[in-house]
Protein backbone atom coordinates (compact mmCIF):
# COMPACT_ATOMS: atom_id res chain seq x y z
CA UNK A 1 0.00 0.00 0.00
CA UNK A 2 1.28 3.43 -0.99
CA UNK A 3 2.23 5.99 1.78
CA UNK A 4 -0.02 8.73 2.48
CA UNK A 5 1.08 12.30 0.80
CA UNK A 6 0.11 14.99 3.38
CA UNK A 7 0.45 18.48 2.72
CA UNK A 8 0.98 20.69 5.63
CA UNK A 9 0.28 24.97 5.01
CA UNK A 10 -0.34 27.96 7.26
CA UNK A 11 0.32 31.60 7.89
CA UNK A 12 4.02 32.22 8.06
CA UNK A 13 4.54 32.09 11.96
CA UNK A 14 1.71 29.98 12.85
CA UNK A 15 3.94 27.51 14.30
CA UNK A 16 3.58 24.92 11.23
CA UNK A 17 7.59 23.63 11.36
CA UNK A 18 7.64 23.28 15.39
CA UNK A 19 4.25 21.17 14.97
CA UNK A 20 5.51 18.96 12.02
CA UNK A 21 9.12 18.43 14.00
CA UNK A 22 6.91 17.39 17.12
CA UNK A 23 4.89 15.11 14.81
CA UNK A 24 8.43 13.39 13.76
CA UNK A 25 8.66 11.87 17.63
CA UNK A 26 5.40 9.55 17.83
CA UNK A 27 4.95 9.14 14.23
CA UNK A 28 7.39 7.76 11.64
CA UNK A 29 6.98 9.95 8.54
CA UNK A 30 9.42 11.30 5.79
CA UNK A 31 9.61 14.88 5.84
CA UNK A 32 10.08 16.16 2.59
CA UNK A 33 13.37 19.17 2.68
CA UNK A 34 12.60 21.98 0.72
CA UNK A 35 14.58 24.29 -1.69
CA UNK A 36 14.52 27.67 -1.36
CA UNK A 37 16.45 30.75 -2.17
CA UNK A 38 16.24 32.66 0.98
CA UNK A 39 19.32 33.07 3.66
CA UNK A 40 20.08 30.60 6.06
CA UNK A 41 18.79 31.50 9.87
CA UNK A 42 21.52 30.95 12.20
CA UNK A 43 19.77 27.69 13.44
CA UNK A 44 19.40 26.27 9.68
CA UNK A 45 21.43 23.56 8.37
CA UNK A 46 22.11 22.78 4.94
CA UNK A 47 20.14 19.63 3.92
CA UNK A 48 18.51 19.29 7.21
CA UNK A 49 16.27 22.46 7.49
CA UNK A 50 16.26 23.83 3.47
CA UNK A 51 18.60 23.20 0.50
CA UNK A 52 19.97 26.21 0.54
CA UNK A 53 19.87 27.68 -3.95
CA UNK A 54 21.00 30.69 -5.47
CA UNK A 55 18.38 32.62 -7.59
CA UNK A 56 19.48 31.12 -10.83
CA UNK A 57 20.43 27.70 -9.73
CA UNK A 58 16.66 27.59 -8.32
CA UNK A 59 15.37 29.04 -11.81
CA UNK A 60 17.30 26.34 -13.74
CA UNK A 61 16.14 23.39 -11.61
CA UNK A 62 12.59 24.53 -12.03
CA UNK A 63 12.87 24.51 -15.86
CA UNK A 64 14.03 21.29 -15.77
CA UNK A 65 11.22 19.93 -13.93
CA UNK A 66 12.94 18.89 -10.77
CA UNK A 67 10.44 20.00 -8.51
CA UNK A 68 6.73 18.50 -8.04
CA UNK A 69 6.02 22.13 -7.10
CA UNK A 70 7.16 25.14 -6.21
CA UNK A 71 6.36 29.19 -5.67
CA UNK A 72 7.32 32.53 -4.44
CA UNK A 73 6.30 33.52 -0.96
CA UNK A 74 7.08 37.17 -0.23
CA UNK A 75 10.56 37.87 -2.14
CA UNK A 76 12.28 34.22 -1.84
CA UNK A 77 11.04 31.30 -3.94
CA UNK A 78 10.73 27.49 -1.95
CA UNK A 79 10.17 24.35 -4.45
CA UNK A 80 9.76 20.29 -3.25
CA UNK A 81 11.99 18.10 -5.13
CA UNK A 82 10.25 15.53 -6.83
CA UNK A 83 12.32 12.13 -6.67
CA UNK A 84 12.51 11.70 -2.94
CA UNK A 85 8.44 12.05 -2.37
CA UNK A 86 7.38 10.15 -5.09
CA UNK A 87 10.02 7.30 -3.85
CA UNK A 88 9.32 7.16 -0.57
CA UNK A 89 5.13 6.74 -1.58
CA UNK A 90 6.08 4.37 -3.61
CA UNK A 91 7.91 2.56 -0.79
CA UNK A 92 4.61 2.82 1.52
CA UNK A 93 6.27 5.38 3.62
CA UNK A 94 3.93 8.47 4.67
CA UNK A 95 5.28 11.94 3.53
CA UNK A 96 4.98 15.19 5.12
CA UNK A 97 5.46 18.30 2.99
CA UNK A 98 5.46 21.67 4.89
CA UNK A 99 4.50 24.27 2.07
CA UNK A 100 2.87 27.57 1.14
CA UNK A 101 -0.36 27.70 -0.30
CA UNK A 102 0.44 27.95 -4.14
CA UNK A 103 2.73 24.99 -3.81
CA UNK A 104 -0.01 23.19 -2.22
CA UNK A 105 -2.57 23.51 -5.03
CA UNK A 106 0.07 22.31 -7.70
CA UNK A 107 0.63 19.62 -5.47
CA UNK A 108 -3.30 18.99 -5.90
CA UNK A 109 -3.28 19.33 -9.14
CA UNK A 110 -0.44 16.46 -10.33
CA UNK A 111 -1.02 14.54 -6.85
CA UNK A 112 -5.10 14.32 -6.40
CA UNK A 113 -4.91 11.41 -3.61
CA UNK A 114 -2.73 14.46 -1.17
CA UNK A 115 -4.16 15.32 1.86
CA UNK A 116 -4.05 19.26 2.65
CA UNK A 117 -4.01 20.60 5.78
CA UNK A 118 -4.17 24.00 6.73
CA UNK A 119 -2.84 25.13 9.94
CA UNK A 120 -4.50 28.39 11.63
CA UNK A 121 -3.66 30.50 14.64
CA UNK A 122 -6.20 31.02 17.39
CA UNK A 123 -6.31 34.05 16.50
CA UNK A 124 -4.78 37.06 14.48
CA UNK A 125 -3.49 39.25 17.34
CA UNK A 126 -1.49 35.41 18.25
CA UNK A 127 0.03 35.74 14.85
CA UNK A 128 1.59 38.98 14.54
CA UNK A 129 3.07 38.30 18.83
CA UNK A 130 4.67 35.15 17.43
CA UNK A 131 6.20 36.65 14.27
CA UNK A 132 7.24 39.50 17.08
CA UNK A 133 8.85 37.04 18.93
CA UNK A 134 10.72 35.17 16.78
CA UNK A 135 13.04 38.29 17.17
CA UNK A 136 14.32 37.72 13.24
CA UNK A 137 12.07 39.66 11.17
CA UNK A 138 11.88 43.55 10.89
CA UNK A 139 8.46 45.49 11.47
CA UNK A 140 8.48 45.73 7.62
CA UNK A 141 9.11 42.13 6.99
CA UNK A 142 6.17 41.16 10.05
CA UNK A 143 3.66 43.71 8.24
CA UNK A 144 4.79 42.03 4.91
CA UNK A 145 3.98 38.18 6.13
CA UNK A 146 0.83 39.41 8.19
CA UNK A 147 -0.47 41.08 4.47
CA UNK A 148 0.82 37.80 2.67
CA UNK A 149 -1.61 35.92 5.59
CA UNK A 150 -4.81 38.06 4.50
CA UNK A 151 -4.08 36.74 1.01
CA UNK A 152 -4.19 33.50 1.98
CA UNK A 153 -7.92 33.22 3.52
CA UNK A 154 -8.42 33.14 -0.28
CA UNK A 155 -6.74 29.44 -0.24
CA UNK A 156 -8.00 28.01 2.86
CA UNK A 157 -11.07 26.27 1.02
CA UNK A 158 -9.15 24.44 -1.44
CA UNK A 159 -7.73 22.55 1.93
CA UNK A 160 -9.09 19.22 3.59
CA UNK A 161 -8.95 20.23 6.71
CA UNK A 162 -8.15 23.32 8.91
CA UNK A 163 -6.53 22.44 12.23
CA UNK A 164 -6.24 25.48 15.14
CA UNK A 165 -2.66 25.59 16.65
CA UNK A 166 -3.66 26.24 20.19
CA UNK A 167 -0.95 23.96 21.39
CA UNK A 168 2.28 21.99 19.64
CA UNK A 169 0.64 18.62 21.41
CA UNK A 170 -2.66 19.40 20.34
CA UNK A 171 -2.40 20.05 16.78
CA UNK A 172 -0.15 17.34 16.06
CA UNK A 173 -2.33 15.16 17.19
CA UNK A 174 -4.68 16.82 14.82
CA UNK A 175 -2.61 16.47 11.81
CA UNK A 176 -1.90 12.96 12.65
CA UNK A 177 -5.58 11.75 13.34
CA UNK A 178 -6.95 12.94 9.93
CA UNK A 179 -3.81 11.03 8.33
CA UNK A 180 -4.84 7.85 9.71
CA UNK A 181 -8.08 8.60 9.16
CA UNK A 182 -7.07 9.42 5.13
CA UNK A 183 -5.59 5.61 5.42
CA UNK A 184 -8.79 4.05 6.47
CA UNK A 185 -10.82 5.18 3.46
CA UNK A 186 -12.24 2.43 0.77
CA UNK A 187 -10.70 4.86 -1.91
CA UNK A 188 -6.65 4.29 -0.23
CA UNK A 189 -7.84 0.36 0.43
CA UNK A 190 -8.59 -0.42 -2.55
CA UNK A 191 -6.18 -2.38 -3.65
CA UNK A 192 -6.65 -4.19 0.50
CA UNK A 193 -10.34 -5.06 -0.45
CA UNK A 194 -9.92 -5.92 -4.00
CA UNK A 195 -7.34 -8.71 -2.43
CA UNK A 196 -9.59 -9.62 0.27
CA UNK A 197 -13.10 -9.54 -2.24
CA UNK A 198 -10.54 -12.42 -5.00
CA UNK A 199 -10.04 -14.88 -1.06
CA UNK A 200 -13.58 -14.30 -0.75
CA UNK A 201 -14.68 -15.87 -4.09
CA UNK A 202 -12.28 -18.53 -3.30
CA UNK A 203 -13.70 -19.69 -0.36
CA UNK A 204 -16.60 -19.55 -1.86
CA UNK A 205 -15.77 -21.63 -4.21
CA UNK A 206 -13.91 -24.32 -1.94
CA UNK A 207 -17.22 -24.76 -0.10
Amino acid sequence: MKGVLTVVSGFSGVGKGTVVEYMRGIHPFTLSISATTRSPRPMDQEGVTYYFLSREEFAKRAAEGYFLEWAQYTDNCYGTPKAPVLEAIERGEDVVLEIEAQGARQIKEQYPDALLIFVLPPDFYELKARLEGRKTETPERIKARLSRAIEEFDEIPYYDHIVVNETIEQCAADILSRIESKRSTPEWQKEFIARLRTEADRVMEEL
